[in-house]
Formats: structure tokens, C-alpha cells, sequence
């Protein structure tokens, strides 16, 4: 399938990203990935957005659907895999996520806008791009106020701590060796502008994997720091996140401590070593042998509100492997799941009260060359225009040494962006 391109100068149009978000919004379904231009060694695009579907796969099979596609066609897809698509158990007990992403879905777009500080690049299957760039230069980028909205925890702190306990038990059973606990806070009867709650959100925590994101009524509003897996070439590098501790940006010399803590913290290191070590089991089935190496480990990177230990795993992939391999073998992810990783996704199961969603899934792209990126979806929040469920989830990893009041505050922690801009 063709669609006509042409690139556009754009460095004297201070507003164009704001019009590009607020003109694909129009559309039911919509992709809008933004980088906040950090630069990194495995940086892909600064900001990428699709928009209007020409075809949809979606459903069960959605990665063999995936590889089927790319035998015939050379093109783009947009979308999401849910933690819920490679994550269902028999004997499921857990409250459906009332947000009503799909478990998978992605879609061929029309309109195609890749974007940086100089250059607009358009791609359209329908409209000429001169057209199309009328359109957005007339688009308003107007952000509304958002009044504040009331939220509900899931779980009472009581509560939380004596599932952590819980939890502890099973380690201590040797049942596992670490699990990402979940608790949701929610509104159940909000009505709020997802452009403003994303355009706020990424003002407050601009972050290298953010996007606006819909599927019809349910949108991401996501501003996470975590890639899940990017691949180019026969290459696949996976980027978890395990570590976490609060900036004082205030006070240069406690910000520098503080990081230093969290790379010198026995307990992270723990946390991360493990899901590093995941990952790196996941690669070796996909990978050829001896190819699988950890590029960088303990990594810390600073954020506008806290700083993260992040690790870089990589691998030369095996001929023939395709998405539904790679989801098979490396789905959720390690950072979300815990070791090892069929028992934890038991485990969470049983003992989170709601189905996680798109939280802790994935959202990114395929390039016609089948080359692809997709973060990890964390510090979002998740809104359903029809039903005005508007929620967000957060977790951390629980070990054998987790304190359980520390691990509740670590999650508070990693909602404040979420909860200051919903007004709490």
C-alpha cells in the first residue's frame, strides 16, 4: 500500500506537537509516542504518530497474526499487547478491568507523522500531505483546566501490608523468588479531557517512552521511563527498570546522595540482577548462542521525579524468529512479573483483586522493515470515555527482605505525578 510523503520545516512552528496530539485525538483510534528528546545509545524516534485504521488485527493470536502480515506486506502497525495476553490462568477470580483495552490490538494507519525539532514528516494513504498539514496547522492546541478528581484505593494500607506479607510467605516457601505487586487507585465516575490529563502529566514528567494512546473509548494517558523491547536489524535489546528512589531537586547535594544510595542498595541490586537474569533466559531461546550480554548493569538514570536503576540486555536473534516467538518467550515482561516468572503470574493472579489491563503491557510499533519498539506500560493512567472509569496502577517488586511499609510508600511515590495531577 502506497501513501504519499513529503517533509516539512517546522522549526518556526513552537506549537506543532501540541497541534499533531490534538489533531490525531479526532481520530477513534490514534497513536502518539513521544521520546521528550532524551538521547540515548538506543534512542529511535524523537515522536511518532499514526492515525485512522485502514486494517485491525487484534484477538488471540494477534502476534502470529503479526508475522503473517509481514509475509506479505511492508508497512507500519500501531498498538498494544495487554498483560492479560499471554498472562491467563484457569480458576480466574480477579474483577475484568473495567478500562476495556483489547488483550492485543493493532492497526495499519492512514496518516503517519514522524517529528523532530527541525523536520514534520508526513506519510498518507488518503489525504495529500499538503492537505493534512493545513489541517494540523489549523488544529487549536488549547489545553483545559482539569478540575480536581477524587480517587479510591483499591486496598486499605492494612490491607496491602498483609498481602505483602502473603507474598513473603510464598518466598520463603520457595514458591518464588521475587513478584511485582499491583494495587489500582480509581475514580468511577470521572469526566475529564484526556489531552489535558496527558499534556499535564508529561509537563510535570516528561519521559523517554510516553504516549497518548486510544482504542476507541479507552485511552492511555502514559508518561513511562521503561522500554520493554526494541528491535533492529537481528538485534533485541530489552531495557528493565528495578530500583526506584525520590529526587530532591531542591537540594543538589541530597540528589546526588540519594542516587548513590540507590546504586549502591543491596535490596535494588537484588531486584534488578534478578530480572536481568530473566530477560537474559527469555533472549537465550530467541538468540543465536553466546550472543546474549548485558551492556550495562545498575545503570543509574535520573528522572523529573525519581531516580531509576536500569539495566541493557541485548542479542543477536536466531533466523526465523518472529513476534510470536518473541511474545511467547519474553511476555510480560520480567520487570512486571517477578521470578520465576509462570508461578508469579499465578501468584498475581490470586492475589491482585483486578485484572492489570494495559498496565504492564505494551504500546509501540512495527516499521515496514519489522523492526520495532515498545515501552513498558507504567506511571499511566487509563480512562474509559464511556463508562468514565478512569484509573492508574502501581506496583513494586516484593523480595524476601521488601519492608512492606516501605514498599507501600515506594508506590506512593511512583503515583505522585499521577495524583498531582488529578489535584490529590
Amino acid at each position: 500500500m502506497k501513501r504519499t510523503k513529503k517533509v516539512y520545516s517546522v522549526k518556526d512552528l513552537p506549537n506543532i506537537k501540541e497541534q499533531i496530539l490534538h489533531w490525531v485525538n479526532q481520530f477513534s483510534v490514534c497513536s502518539f509516542l513521544d521520546n521528550h528528546q532524551y538521547h540515548s545509545a538506543h534512542h529511535s524516534v524523537e515522536c511518532i504518530a499514526a492515525a485512522g485504521e485502514i486494517g485491525i488485527i487484534q484477538g488471540a493470536n494477534t502476534a502470529l497474526q503479526i508475522d503473517a502480515f509481514y509475509t506479505t506486506h511492508h508497512d507500519w502497525l500501531f498498538g498494544h499487547f495487554s498483560y492479560e495476553y499471554n498472562a491467563k490462568h484457569p480458576n480466574k477470580t480477579q474483577k475484568k478491568n473495567p478500562i476495556n483495552f483489547s488483550d492485543a490490538f493493532f492497526f495499519r494507519p492512514d496518516h503517519i507523522l514522524t517529528l523532530n525539532q527541525e523536520w514534520l514528516i508526513i506519510e498518507s494513504h488518503s489525504l495529500l500531505p499538503d492537505i493534512l498539514f493545513e489541517e494540523i496547522l489549523a488544529t487549536k492546541s488549547v489545553i483545559k483546566q482539569i478540575d480536581p478528581i477524587s480517587i479510591t484505593a483499591d486496598m486499605s494500607k492494612e490491607r496491602y501490608i498483609a498481602t505483602i506479607q502473603q507474598l513473603q510467605a510464598h518466598i520463603q516457601q520457595g514458591d518464588c523468588y521475587e513478584i511485582n505487586f499491583c494495587q489500582e487507585f480509581h475514580s468511577q465516575n470521572a469526566s475529564i479531557d484526556p489531552i489535558a490529563l496527558y499534556a499535564q502529566l508529561t509537563a510535570l514528567s516528561p519521559t523517554p517512552f510516553a504516549c497518548f494512546y486510544k482504542e476507541y473509548n479507552a485511552h492511555l494517558i502514559c508518561a513511562s521511563p521503561e522500554r520493554w523491547l526494541k528491535k533492529q536489524g537481528n538485534q533485541i535489546i530489552s531495557q528493565p527498570i528495578k530500583g526506584t528512589v525520590k529526587r530532591e531537586l531542591t537540594d543538589e547535594v541530597k540528589d546526588t546522595l540519594l542516587k548513590n544510595e540507590l546504586f549502591q542498595s543491596s535490596k535494588d541490586r537484588s531486584e534488578n540482577v534478578m530480572v536481568v537474569d530473566l530477560v537474559r533466559n527469555d533472549f537465550s531461546r530467541v538468540c543465536k548462542a553466546g550472543t546474549v550480554k548485558v551492556d550495562e548493569l545498575f545503570g543509574i538514570y535520573s528522572f523529573p521525579q525519581v531516580h531509576q536503576m536500569i539495566s541493557t540486555i541485548s542479542g543477536q536473534l536466531l533466523d526465523g524468529i518472529g513476534m510470536s516467538e518473541l511474545l511467547n518467550t519474553g511476555f510480560p515482561m520480567g520487570s512486571m512479573t517477578g521470578a520465576p516468572k509462570k508461578k508469579v503470574m499465578e501468584l498475581i493472579q490470586q492475589y491482585e483483586p483486578i485484572e492489570r489491563g494495559l498496565f504492564s503491557g505494551a504500546v509501540g510499533y512495527i516499521n515496514p522493515n519489522k523492526d520495532f519498539d515498545f515501552n513498558v506500560v507504567i506511571r499511566s493512567l487509563l480512562y474509559n470515555a464511556q463508562n468514565h472509569y478512569l484509573s492508574y496502577l502501581v506496583g513494586s517488586g516484593i523480595t524476601i527482605y521488601s519492608n512492606p511499609e516501605q514498599e507501600y510508600e515506594e508506590c506512593l511515590l511512583k503515583a505522585k505525578a499521577m495524583e498531582t495531577v488529578l489535584g490529590n
